[in-house]
C-alpha cells in the first residue's frame, strides 16, 4: 500500500511539474509573439530601443525567434511528455544567464538588472528537473 501511495505522489508531482513547464512555455510564446507585433514597446521593457529599420528587424526577428523557440519547445516537451525537447530551452536560458552574468562583471548593473536573471535561472532549473522527471533519452544516445 505504501508503494502505491508513493507512486501516486510522484505522479502528482510530475503532473504539477509538467503543468508549470506548460504555463511557462505559454508565457514565453506570448512574449515572443509580442516582440513580433510591438518590437518598440517590448524592447523598451527590456531596456532596448530600435534604431531605424535594422533595430526594428533585430527586435522583431531575434527576440521573437528566441522566445518562440523556447515557448514551443516547452509546450511540446510538456504536452508530449518528451524530456529531450526541454534541453533546448534549458540551453538557451543558460546561455542568456551567462551573458547577463558576464555583463554584470564587465559593465556593472542597474536597477532591474537581476530580475531577468532570476527568471532565466528559475526556468533553467524547472527545465532541468523536467528533463530528469519526464521520459527522455540518455545523453549518450542523443550525442552518439
Amino acid at each position: 500500500m505504501a508503494k502505491s501511495a508513493l507512486l501516486g505522489r510522484v505522479n502528482s508531482l510530475r503532473t504539477l511539474l509538467i503543468g508549470l513547464i506548460f504555463v511557462a512555455g505559454m508565457f514565453n510564446l506570448f512574449l515572443g509573439i509580442s516582440f513580433l507585433y510591438d518590437p518598440a514597446g517590448m524592447g523598451g521593457q527590456f531596456g532596448l530601443s530600435p534604431n531605424g529599420p535594422l533595430g526594428f528587424a533585430v527586435l522583431r526577428a531575434d527576440f521573437t525567434a528566441f522566445f518562440v523557440v523556447i515557448g514551443l519547445c516547452m509546450l511540446r516537451g510538456a504536452w508530449k511528455r518528451n524530456g529531450d525537447v526541454l534541453l533546448v530551452p534549458a540551453a538557451l536560458f543558460a546561455i542568456a544567464f551567462c551573458g547577463r552574468a558576464l555583463t554584470a562583471l564587465l559593465n556593472g548593473t542597474q536597477a532591474g538588472f537581476f530580475e531577468p536573471m532570476a527568471a532565466e535561472a528559475a526556468q533553467f532549473v524547472l527545465l532541468v528537473i523536467g528533463w530528469r522527471w519526464v521520459p527522455h533519452h540518455k545523453i549518450d544516445e542523443l550525442t552518439g
